[in-house]
């Protein structure tokens, strides 16, 4: 899977060691940045891997930031982007089954790393249930 990664200063730990995961696990992954750990606006990372996912260039995305929220509300700015916030496995699985999100956004300073790749694991593995959810979903834009 062709997926994108980034987020700011708070989740640039776990990222690292995402993207090294990932790329052991198969997928071609892009990481818009940060580079380092040293404070950054976080939207001039999201912008770009916004708009590249809503382009098509990613398959999905993963966004972390310290509360995920920051995150969250800057992707979701951009029309084909429907980004959610996980901490638990149920979590990730529904905001794909229910949501066809297309990105996730990891609050790094409430979870763990090991659950982080547990919680990525089960977004990436599960499918959009489409059905009712189909019409929701193509209600969000505006």
């Amino acid at each position: 899977m062709k997926l994108a990664i980034g987020g700011d200063h708070a989740g640039f730990e776990y990222k690292k060691q995402l993207v090294e995961f990932l790329t052991k696990e198969g997928h071609e992954v892009k990481d818009f940045g940060p580079d380092t750990d040293a404070s950054v606006d976080y939207p001039d990372h999201v912008h770009p891997l916004s708009e590249a996912v809503e382009k098509g260039e990613y398959e999905l995305g993963i966004l972390i930031c310290g509360s995920a929220n920051g995150v969250a509300m800057t992707a979701n700015k951009h029309q084909g982007i429907r980004a959610g916030i996980a901490w638990e496995d149920e979590l990730a699985a529904l905001t794909r089954q229910h949501n066809n999100a297309n990105i996730l956004c990891i609050p790094a300073r409430f979870i763990d790393y090991d659950k982080t790749q547990s919680i990525i694991k089960t977004f990436l593995t599960t499918e959009f249930e489409g059905g009712r959810h189909e019409r929701r979903v193509d209600k969000i834009g505006c």
